[in-house]
């Protein structure tokens, strides 16, 4: 039986032993550059050449968890319901799309508010790239083949930006046209894939073959020097290329991208234990020293996210071949389980759990600082796949309390939308954590210093109980909530999910919809209608209306869960028959 997975959407097939897909034979002529792109970055001439590459794991995959829970047909009301609702979601996205498609093609973003459009990645039509694989599960072909079109006449040999975020390009561009590639088979996505991976290549050219996470492409371009690894990076801009690499190695054969993010995992895993919080890595690194061990801020959210998260998708994309992921991501999360997340202090004494930001000292202390980004929600859905992907039942645990605490985050403010990052009262350890005003109002006393009556100081701030301060009121229509709760109704089969997912995506839409699209917020906290902000980044698009679509979508015969930034599918984990 050949089983069809997606991985960082993208499909592979498996016959139970061998990944077919890898052996597919690519002719040179689809891995050519595009007609109109200018300059071709696979002739630029390395100054420091690879020997030696490491190659894709081989082997039989192992037979991994069967991850998602198993459905029954549901009754034809039920049917219909979620089929209504996924039916909205649709009309939202087509909106936004359209909107795109008229006023801002083929600029990066739409501005949702004022109409026309403006770059904020590199110019290369970042929402036409991104949205791709979501016009194809939404069955949205005519819109596809038109994207397709122009998605191919991007020249990545030039940019509206002088420094390009590698990360960004390789989430939104390389992962975008890999996605779509996978699910239609059409070679020009392919081809513009082969084209980013050899432009961001370049970026490794430097003497330890590290990434130069904000880069020059024009003077790499132009050569006029040998390159060098940054002194400074961030953790996630190291660590969160190696899906999209690894996946157009195996769809191309060739391992030069493999190989360049091995080096990368092969440094983690060398420090893992030897930082200011062994087991986990702080936000800022060294690069060109190889120095991941310095700084004393660790968080799961901004600046870090994305890599923990790639590496439970990682062991799983090469089939549990790769023992180096399950380590790095199994040791990391011990680490956070004990320390950074907390339950916050609730009117109801909710069982749900937050993932604060930590800071280590000379001394071997280590203070949480009981922050919860909006970012960090995605790590529900984290440790609910990697409970189930290594037999681990306590992070599956965790993982949906961490998934409830970003819905009663939600719930519990004036729009029901969820800030960008708040503070709370953590609870002691193993106490039971029962509500006390009292206690709560003296914490929002000493996050305000300016006031000496903590009431009145609540009250300024529109503070929900249980928040003792909103650093940042903002909502950036994210999809990390969402992302969660889809995965742990996938993984469980709890309808509520569901439930609370429609009733987040009408919140959501109601607040931020505009005459053309929706719009972030600019402040949820305020009593009166949010005043929103001309912003609409293309994971709106990309992954929040994507989830929102998918978790009202029928759970057979496909099999789900995210594996990447962007949305990942799988129908079965590789080697599971």
């Amino acid at each position: 039986m050949v089983v069809m997975v997606v991985v960082a959407s993208y499909i592979l097939r498996y016959d139970g032993h061998t990944v077919l897909s890898v052996d597919r034979v690519l002719s040179k002529r689809v891995l050519q550059s595009s007609p109109n792109t200018t300059w071709d970055w696979s002739q630029r001439r390395p100054d420091y050449p690879i020997s030696t590459y490491q190659l894709l794991p081989a082997g039989k995959p192992r037979q991994l968890p069967q991850v998602q829970a198993t459905f029954d047909s549901g009754t034809t009301n039920e049917g219909m319901k979620w089929l209504h609702r996924r039916r909205q979601v649709k009309a939202v996205f087509e909106r936004c799309w359209s909107s795109y498609r008229t006023r801002a093609w083929p600029y990066d973003e739409l501005y949702p508010i004022s109409g026309g459009g403006h770059d904020t990645f590199g110019g290369w039509a970042a929402t036409l790239v991104d949205s791709l694989d979501t016009l194809w599960i939404m069955d949205m072909k005519e819109d596809f083949a038109t994207a397709v079109l122009d998605a191919g006449r991007i020249d990545f040999s030039n940019s509206t930006d002088e420094i390009i975020s590698i990360f960004e390009t390789t989430i939104r561009y390389l992962g975008g046209f890999l996605s779509a590639y996978d699910l239609s088979g059409n070679a020009v996505l392919l081809r513009k894939a082969v084209e980013v991976g050899n432009m961001l290549l370049v970026a490794f050219d430097t003497p330890n073959h590290m990434p130069i996470a904000k880069w020059d492409w024009r003077a790499a371009k132009e050569h006029y020097q040998p390159q060098v690894a940054p002194v400074s990076a961030l953790i996630s801009e190291l660590g969160s290329l190696s899906l999209e690499f690894t996946r157009l190695s195996q769809i191309t054969g060739d391992v030069r991208w493999y190989d360049a993010i091995a080096r990368v995992t092969n440094l983690f895993l060398a420090q893992q234990n030897a930082t200011k919080l062994p087991g986990m890595w702080p936000i800022s690194v060294n690069v060109r020293d190889e120095d991941l061990t310095s700084d004393y801020t660790f968080t799961l959210g901004a600046m870090s996210d994305s890599c923990y998260e790639y590496f439970p998708k990682m062991y799983a994309l090469l089939g549990g071949l790769e023992s180096a992921y399950q380590q790095l991501y199994t040791g990391s999360m011990a680490v956070a389980m004990e320390r950074m997340f907390f339950r916050p202090m609730t009117p109801g004494n909710a069982d749900i759990l937050l993932s604060g930001d930590l800071f280590a000292k000379d001394n071997g202390t280590v203070d949480l600082d009981p922050r919860q980004q909006h970012l960090t929600c995605f790590s529900g859905g984290m440790l609910g796949l990697g409970g189930r992907l290594f037999n681990m039942p306590d992070l599956f645990t965790v993982g949906r309390k961490l998934t409830d605490g970003c819905v009663w985050a939600y719930q519990a403010m004036p729009w029901r939308v969820m800030p960008d990052s708040a503070r709370f009262v953590p609870c002691e350890p193993n106490s039971e954590c029962n509500w006390a005003r009292e206690a709560w109002l003296a914490e929002v006393l000493k996050r305000n210093e300016s006031s000496d009556n903590a009431t009145e100081s609540a009250r300024a701030q529109n503070l929900p109980e249980g928040f003792t301060q909103i650093d940042d009121p903002k909502y950036r229509l994210r999809p990390e909530a969402i992302e969660s709760m889809f995965v742990m109704y996938r993984i469980t089969g709890d309808v509520s999910y569901r439930d609370k997912a429609w009733e987040m995506f009408q919140a959501i839409d109601s607040v931020t919809r505009t005459e053309l699209a929706n719009a972030e917020l600019v402040d949820v906290t305020t009593p009166g209608t949010p005043i929103k902000d001309d912003r609409m980044e293309s994971f709106w698009l990309a992954e929040t209306l994507k989830y929102f679509y998918l978790i009202f979508s029928d759970e057979m015969p496909l099999h789900v869960t995210i594996m990447s930034e962007k949305l990942r599918l799988w129908e079965h984990w590789p080697g599971k028959e």
